[in-house]
């Protein structure tokens, strides 16, 4: 019991941390340089821009009003930490304009341009959200859209959370307080890289570690390879019994899955034992058992 309270009260922590550097990248980064991400941070820097009003005020009403529909329609059992995700999120955007100097945002972000604080932002945004996600907590706002539409209609949630993305930063060519036409283009295009760069650091987050590789390996000194693979990595081989169409002759097919990082090995084995040795590669992910990942 204990180390199950124990293993929870860190998952929050880790979501916690997640989110203050979700938070800080916004900011540090995104705000003082007037650009605009997706989701409903998105539109609540839409509003700020536009309106004056602060970005935890829109963030939360948004997210309140989307939760009490999603508790309607998903179930009560929508997630504990998705709504602990948002009360955070909102004190975060609350109370960080007002802890972090004006000096070292001016110094970090404004001075060095929009570009490079598109590129942070977005990585800390990235980083922040796939800490959360790994601990099965939620930053809300269009996800829950996305998964009440996906609940009645068999589209993807990623294509339409990247629609409503796409949509809210669009939208910053019309509130932008620049004249310039060109400026107004450049500020929907830095949020278009944004996404772009967040997508990819959440990405590498929750599944950069675990990619791994699956070898079907076709040589007549199969066993050689295969104790070699067994002996020097631990790693469990697998024998298919196949025939050869063209030459008719019976053949023994290697299957073996590795991680990413162990591919060069594998190579030098096969390369060392059977240089005429022909090798089928794929890219996997979500690989458990032993050796891998728990499920």
């Amino acid at each position: 019991m204990l180390k199950k309270t124990l293993k929870e009260v860190q998952g929050y922590l880790m979501i916690t941390f997640g989110l203050l550097l979700y938070t800080c990248g916004w900011v540090v980064f995104l705000i003082p340089n007037h650009l605009v991400g997706g989701g409903v941070s998105g539109i609540g820097v839409l509003v700020y821009y536009a309106t004056g009003l602060p970005v935890s005020y829109t963030y939360l009403t948004i997210n309140a009003i989307l939760l009490l529909i999603a508790l309607k329609i998903l179930g009560k059992g929508f997630g504990v930490k998705t709504v602990y995700a948002i009360g955070v999120v909102t004190l975060c955007f609350q109370f960080l304009p007002k802890w972090i100097p004006i000096d070292l945002i001016h110094e970090l972000s404004i001075e060095n341009g929009k570009l490079l604080a598109t590129l942070l932002g977005g990585l800390l945004s990235g980083v922040g959200i796939g800490m959360t996600f790994s601990q099965g907590g939620s930053t809300g706002g269009t996800d829950i859209i996305a998964l009440i539409i996906n609940k009645y209609k068999n589209i993807s949630v990623g294509r339409l959370i990247l629609t409503f993305d796409v949509v809210i930063i669009s939208c910053s060519f019309f509130t932008s307080n620049e004249t310039n036409l060109g400026l107004r283009l450049a500020t929907v295009l830095y949020g278009f890289i944004l996404i772009g760069v967040t997508g990819y650091t959440i990405d590498l987050m929750i599944s950069g570690t675990k990619q791994s590789l699956q070898l079907f390996i076709f040589s007549k000194k199969h066993e050689q390879i295969a104790d070699r693979l067994t002996n020097e990595m631990h790693r469990g081989v697998t024998l298919i019994s196949g025939q050869g169409w063209f030459t008719k002759t019976e053949s023994k097919i290697i299957l073996v899955i590795v991680r990413r990082t162990e591919a060069n090995i594998v190579y030098r084995i096969i390369k060392e034992e059977d240089k005429d040795a022909f090798l089928s590669v794929g890219s996997v992910m979500g690989v458990y058992g032993r050796g891998f990942d728990r499920m």
